[in-house]
């Protein structure tokens, strides 16, 4: 590697006492690029990258010698000269039920928040850009959606987004996890309660179905309810499988096909909103991203969609349109 790598441990006080009392002191690597340090009082453009459902600051830096991580990817194209030297910075937004969506919730915690509070300690800490001109927020799966989500709440913040495969059109990507939600529970009797008590004490998570766990895990992101026994609603009849219209209507509001709406002039302020799917996607998620384009369109909103034909377990390598970019768009800033 010709940058380096560093794990800093940062102790969030926004993640203090968090619902579901997951640490709040959180291992995030942060790579600095290769002349880091030569010039004194040059600064760097920074990127934000956070990692999908399940995923860690850790587990996107592991070694593996047959496939690079995403540390890797970019020093190889700094070297290449395909793409500017930035601070990468790796957040860590794991729960006990697998992510937080980056989103505040009484259910999980103030995972939004503790982007920001990154933001600064990152700023106190390395020569970075201090402006959202030189700062950008990338994700791919839920870390799409929470580069947008964040992106469109906070262009003050992030004056660059890319999004490869976000979550968007729910009915869609999340549609069948209900249906295994329901199926999984009649092993316990139908009891979600027993179902979620199984799983927490569980030390071996890999018997449960991906797919129920995935939608009682959005759930604590999208519909959280303090006086519910679980700390959250859950869209659907547990028996039957069917919607309930009221909470699913609050899932609704937070998917970017809708969300676009309420926040089109936060979208409007990004100098760059990028973002992709593939035609292969086993969540459908290239139907949402269509439907998020043309809501963009019908909004005004400059934006570039692109399609491909991968699918969602091997979009890697659209990190190298990606980095590149958003590496010289921040570059731009004096």
């Amino acid at each position: 590697m010709n940058g380096r790598l560093q794990i800093e441990t940062v102790s969030s006080l926004v993640l203090k006492d968090n619902p579901l009392a997951d640490p709040r002191r959180r291992e995030v690597p942060v790579y600095l690029p290769p002349s880091y340090g030569a010039r004194r009082g040059r600064r760097y453009p920074v990127i934000f990258y956070l990692p999908g459902f399940t995923g860690t600051g850790r587990g996107c830096v592991n070694y593996n010698p047959w496939k690079e991580n995403v540390v890797e990817r970019f020093d190889r194209l700094i070297f290449a000269g395909k793409a500017k030297e930035a601070v990468l910075v790796i957040p860590d937004c794991f729960t006990a039920f697998g992510g937080s969506q980056y989103l505040n919730s009484s259910a999980t915690g103030r995972y939004a928040d503790h982007i920001l509070e990154l933001v600064s300690f990152i700023e106190d800490k390395f020569a970075v850009v201090r402006s959202s001109e030189g700062r950008a927020v990338l994700g791919t799966s839920s870390g799409g959606f929470g580069a947008l989500t964040l992106a469109m709440r906070r262009p003050d913040v992030f004056g660059h987004c890319v999004s490869h495969s976000g979550d968007m059109g729910f009915e869609a990507c999340y549609g069948g996890d209900f249906y295994k939600l329901c199926a999984s529970l009649e092993k316990y009797g139908r009891s979600f309660s027993r179902f979620l008590a199984a799983f927490r004490n569980s030390r071996d998570k890999e018997g449960f179905d991906f797919g129920a766990i995935n939608a009682l895990a959005m759930a604590a992101c999208y519909s959280p309810n303090p006086r519910s026994p679980f700390g959250f609603d859950l869209p659907v009849d547990l028996r039957t499988g069917e919607r309930l219209p009221g909470v699913w209507k609050r899932w609704e509001a937070l998917d970017p096909v809708h969300s676009c709406v309420k926040h089109a002039s936060g979208l409007a302020r990004l100098k760059t909103l990028w973002f992709d799917a593939g035609v292969k996607d086993e969540f459908f998620l290239h139907l949402g991203a269509r439907r998020l384009s043309g809501a963009l369109k019908r909004l005004k909103i400059r934006h570039v969609y692109q399609e491909h034909e991968r699918g969602h377990f091997d979009m890697a390598p659209r990190l190298d349109l990606s980095l590149p970019l958003l590496s010289k768009r921040c570059a731009r800033v004096p």
